[in-house]
């Protein structure tokens, strides 16, 4: 008889394809497996008139989620990585996460305009204090205009809003939902460091359930990842501040560049470290480990008086 497996979403069509993404490799990996997955809908969906500083950033996207978690309506949660607060809720584990996509920013433009090429003055729509922050720091003379909504709704407002002339978002947003074609550029990591987590997912599960969802952990994602967050969670920071990690593991080692920035882009504290590590699960504590010093580093040159100035 086969286990149904309960995946819990959100309602947007990109939510949707990550849910049935996970859903997939669960089947491939679970011949006794099938899924069912249902939709419900967050507080970050139900202010979209608000930007996300103005209501709080932790949990907006996942509480939901979470209280169907603890309520048994659901066996696991899939959310983008980036919305998941750093700090497990009690009873709750991150169980897995899968191989990332693209972790890089993009901007979509009106006419397929670079960022250089836009006019002075263009208005670019991000809803993200770190984009914001990084776009002053490569443009101080463009403004950047709030905008809310799905990554579909925010490309049609820019060809139906004039107040618009290009949109910063995640590249694997646009990817997941065919929409590569309209990406006028991609960001490298110099221009603009992603969020912690920006292009993973995480399936999210009871604590007892952890085993069963383990094995769709892509490894060198997971340790990624892990010192990302383990930076944000030592500066105690999230999606509402200008702060931006990107982790890689290449060849036995993993490196980490972490940014903390002024919200008008004219200050920044950039650093990055790097650690000797094996490709196994035990080595997620040493990445973690590797966050939190990079935060210490931080914290070491004024990060917390940047941070806390906001």
């Amino acid at each position: 008889m086969k286990r149904i497996v309960r995946i819990g979403t959100r309602r947007s069509q990109l939510s949707r394809w990550q849910a049935q993404h996970v859903a997939a490799l669960i089947t491939q990996l679970r011949a006794d497996a099938s899924v069912d997955i249902r939709e419900y809908s967050t507080r970050g969906d139900q202010l979209l008139e608000q930007p996300l500083p103005a209501i709080g950033g932790k949990g907006l996207f996942t509480q939901a989620l979470e209280q169907a978690l603890l309520a048994d309506e659901i066996d696991c949660a899939v959310h983008s990585l980036k919305d998941l607060p750093v700090a497990n809720s009690p009873g709750l584990a991150l169980a897995a996460v899968p191989k990332r996509g693209d972790h890089r920013d993009a901007l979509v433009s009106r006419h397929g305009e670079s960022l250089a090429q836009l006019p002075a003055g263009a208005r670019i729509g991000t809803g993200s204090p770190r984009r914001r922050a990084q776009l002053l720091t490569l443009r101080s003379d463009i403004k950047v205009v709030d905008i809310r909504g799905n990554v579909p709704t925010r490309v049609n407002k820019l060809r139906e809003d004039d107040r618009y002339d290009a949109l910063a978002l995640a590249a694997a947003g646009l990817r997941r939902l065919g929409m590569a074609g309209r990406i006028s550029q991609v960001f490298s990591e110099a221009q603009m460091l992603c969020a912690a987590g920006q292009g993973a997912l995480a399936v999210q599960c009871r604590v007892e359930d952890s085993d069963f969802f383990s094995a769709l952990t892509h490894l060198p994602s997971a340790l990624a990842v892990a010192a990302e967050r383990a930076f944000l969670r030592g500066l105690q920071a999230g999606c509402a501040l200008p702060v931006g990690a990107y982790a890689a593991v290449d060849g036995g080692a993993l490196s980490l560049q972490g940014c903390v920035m002024s919200l008008d882009g004219r200050a920044s504290i950039k650093l990055r470290r790097q650690v000797e590590l094996p490709l196994r699960a035990e080595s997620l504590m040493t990445a973690a480990d590797l966050g939190e010093a990079l935060a210490s580093d931080a914290l070491a040159n004024g990060a917390g008086e940047m941070l806390g100035g906001e």
